[in-house]
């Protein structure tokens, strides 16, 4: 016999929020858009030549190393800089088209899909970061140069917005920030009370879009400068007179005491509305019906998603992986047969053909087995985001009580002191024990410093691919004294690291080389082949008629 409590609860239908209508709507709506551009002319470029720029850009994202997400963004700046600054280019219209050519080339934007009324869009937008540059003032050259690199970079990030506008990842910000601000609570004698809504906004842009520094600063200029995207010469005028006090406040903003707590937060829920996202996308009209028919179903949606995205991150861990080591080895290996044998000749120390193998192949192996233990997430963070997602999903399961951030602690200048010594002892211990082992193994100093310098890269790279697997994380993972006693000791070889590879990406050889000396001609070459290309066609079109 079936109890009544039984039967009821059995029955219990939830009510589904307003967010998550529109977060339906928006996604339904997206994917049933159609091109209305009609007979409108488009951009088309020779699909054979356009071979020869594709298999280009490859290799130059492989030796400058960028997240996939921030590739579009980084062409364009990356156009733009040799458009302007190196071929000299004064007209924003040929700019515009040029720009629009070579991303289509390249793959980034489909083929014979843009439509040439982009061009003047374009334009209108590089004049507008062409005369703010011209009518700030800069002190010296040096700031002038400074300053327009910093502008060239949200020019960037606004060319990809209006090209590529993301409506379903606008439309998560969206419901994350309404989410999460009422929820937010900071302490009552808190400074920072004016700047919580703007720095919830940026911490669910850096969680949620994975945002850049750039892309930060775009959206923190759009903040201070509401109508920017639409800003006239008079506008443009009146930035320019007060571009240095803009610049330093969304320096302070992007890097604001709160935006640590905050960022853990919404880092949480980064995960929740990924994957609620995702569940979604599959067919919305179903998983809609089936949530108010069926909401015993909504979970087992979500636990397959889950499962999808956990073997998925596990794949693009170990492509991230190829990716770093191929970096490595066209960037950072070289360094082994140029300088070891070199420099060991010069010092009059014997090389050794097994310091040379180790450096060649340590990296590597050292990423792979990093990679091949690196687990991903269990059936307890599964059932965690279950629960995170109807806390969203459905009225009756939303979440009341306030995240309550805490005023940041200040730690006195005798602790601070003492901390600091503390860990510089570990940089000395960790990188001392290094440099016992490999000297009683007869390294000579090159072969040593060869091998720190890998060994820290590699630390600091393993941090950023298995960062795909801690994002998907939403439970707390246990602490333990073997844990506590690697990090005590690692976290000074990946700090190492991460300041080595800031510090070399920036005199990047191959980057230098590819982008000042092969770029310009090889993107002459292919324009003038698609020329040529145009001309025999057009020749035997005649003589066919």
């Amino acid at each position: 016999m079936v109890t009544p409590n039984l039967s009821q609860k059995q029955s219990q239908q939830f009510t589904i929020s307003e967010m998550a209508k529109k977060l339906f709507q928006t996604v339904y709506f997206t994917g049933k858009q159609e091109d209305k551009g009609g007979d409108e002319a488009r951009i088309r470029v020779s699909e054979t030549i356009s071979r020869m720029a594709f298999y280009y850009e490859k290799i130059r994202n492989s030796v400058d190393y960028k997240e996939e997400h921030l590739l579009l963004k980084e062409a364009i700046a990356r156009v733009l800089n040799r458009l302007i600054g190196i071929e000299l280019a004064k007209d924003e219209q040929a700019i515009a088209a040029d720009l629009l050519t070579e991303l289509i080339r390249a793959g980034y934007l489909p083929n014979n899909k843009i439509h040439e009324s982009e061009i003047p869009r374009l334009a209108v937008i590089i004049k507008k970061y062409q005369s703010l540059i011209k009518l700030s003032r800069a002190k010296t050259a040096a700031d002038k140069r400074e300053l327009a690199d910093w502008l060239w970079g949200l020019a960037a990030c606004e060319i990809e917005e209006h090209l590529n506008p993301k409506k379903i990842n606008n439309q998560v910000v969206e419901s994350m920030y309404g989410v999460l601000l009422p929820l937010l609570e900071l302490p009552a004698d808190s400074p920072f009370a004016a700047d919580k809504e703007i720095q919830l906004y940026l911490s669910i842009n850096r969680g949620y879009l994975r945002a850049d520094e750039e892309m930060i600063s775009f959206i923190l200029f759009k903040y201070l400068v509401p109508d920017w995207l639409t800003a006239d010469e008079q506008a443009i005028s009146e930035v320019a007179e007060k571009i240095d006090e803009l610049i330093a406040t969304a320096t302070r903003h992007a890097h604001h005491p709160l935006s640590s707590q905050i960022n853990r937060l919404v880092a949480r829920y980064t995960v929740f509305f990924s994957i609620l996202t995702e569940v979604i996308e599959d067919n919305p009209v179903e998983v809609y019906d089936s949530l108010k028919r069926d909401p015993k179903s909504f979970p087992r949606r979500i636990k397959a998603v889950c499962a999808k995205r956990y073997k998925s991150v596990k794949r693009k861990l170990w492509r991230a992986a190829v990716r770093s080591i191929i970096y490595l080895f066209l960037t950072k290996m070289v360094l082994v047969f140029i300088l070891e044998i070199p420099v060991a000749n010069l010092l009059n120390q014997p090389t050794s053909d097994f310091s040379l193998f180790i450096n060649v192949t340590f990296p590597p192996l050292l990423l792979f087995l990093i990679v091949l233990f690196t687990r991903t997430p269990g059936e307890a963070n599964t059932a965690r985001i279950v629960e995170g997602i109807e806390g969203l999903v459905y009225v009756e399961k939303q979440r009341k009580d306030p995240f309550k951030l805490r005023v940041a602690a200040e730690r006195s200048q005798t602790k601070s002191a003492f901390f600091n010594i503390l860990y510089g002892v570990t940089f000395f211990v960790s990188f001392g024990a290094v440099i016992y082992v490999l000297d009683r193994a007869n390294f000579h100093f090159v072969s040593i410093t060869i091998f720190l310098f890998f060994l820290a890269l590699i630390s600091f790279f393993s941090i950023r691919i298995r960062r795909r697997v801690k994002e998907l994380l939403v439970i707390e993972p246990r602490e333990n004294i073997v844990g506590l006693l690697i990090d005590f000791f690692s976290v000074p070889i990946i700090a190492a690291g991460k300041w080595l590879s800031e510090k070399f990406s920036k005199i990047n050889v191959l980057v230098f080389i590819l982008d000042f000396l092969i770029e310009a001609p090889f993107k002459l070459f292919v324009e003038a082949a698609e020329e040529w290309t145009k001309y025999v066609r057009e020749r035997k079109e005649d003589v066919s008629q």
